[in-house]
């Protein structure tokens, strides 16, 4: 088997990240971030890595220096592993706490104010209006007795239906039966 096809996957690493590399690219400055994409605070310091849009942590946000964690691109366990060029960057923590926390309210807020808090419902017309009212008064009871008062004028309806129409009858079709054909399944 080819080095090529076998599967590669990430190394398990251990918690805390005492690699001395140190990425060749420029210090990464989080004032340059939005808000929303890095998290300062000590016990979870991460941000969203500009190569692959992960979130990675932050190794040693009180130390000396500050870098990304060495990460993969894809999703553990789904997608090969391979190496992110953002690995061992380091960071420039160019922002307060407290600022960011404003930052990140005051970002809340504005997107809060742009969002419509309240659904308007479409306008109805005269007659759905009273339509609607009249279904709403309407009661049980009610509704029993427009169903009695119709019920003369539906047995006139049907009776009228039962009627043959005077005319002449087809000639060279079958008579149509007047009354309901129930046919019997013969005895074995």
């Amino acid at each position: 088997m080819s080095a090529s096809n076998v599967e590669r996957t990430a190394r398990p690493r251990k918690s805390r990240t005492r690699s001395r590399n140190i990425n060749g690219r420029p210090a990464l400055a989080i004032s340059t971030l939005h808000p929303h994409q890095y998290d300062p605070r000590p016990a979870c310091a991460s941000l969203i890595c500009p190569d692959c849009k992960t979130w990675v942590p932050i190794t040693g946000i009180q130390a000396r220096q500050q870098k990304l964690v060495p990460h993969d691109t894809g999703r553990a366990g789904k997608d090969p592993s391979a190496r992110c060029q953002g690995s061992n960057r380091l960071i420039d923590v160019d922002v307060a706490y407290e600022t960011w926390q404003e930052r990140l309210q005051d970002g809340g807020a504005e997107t809060a104010a742009r969002r419509p808090t309240t659904v308007l419902p479409k306008a109805f017309s005269p007659r759905t209006d009273q339509t609607l009212r009249a279904r709403a008064e309407r009661t049980p009871a009610g509704r029993v007795a427009d169903w009695n008062a119709v019920l003369p004028k539906v047995a006139d309806v049907d009776v009228a239906r039962r009627q043959v129409p005077a005319g002449d009858a087809p000639l060279d079709g079958p008579s149509v039966p007047l009354t309901t054909l129930h046919p019997q399944r013969p005895v074995c």
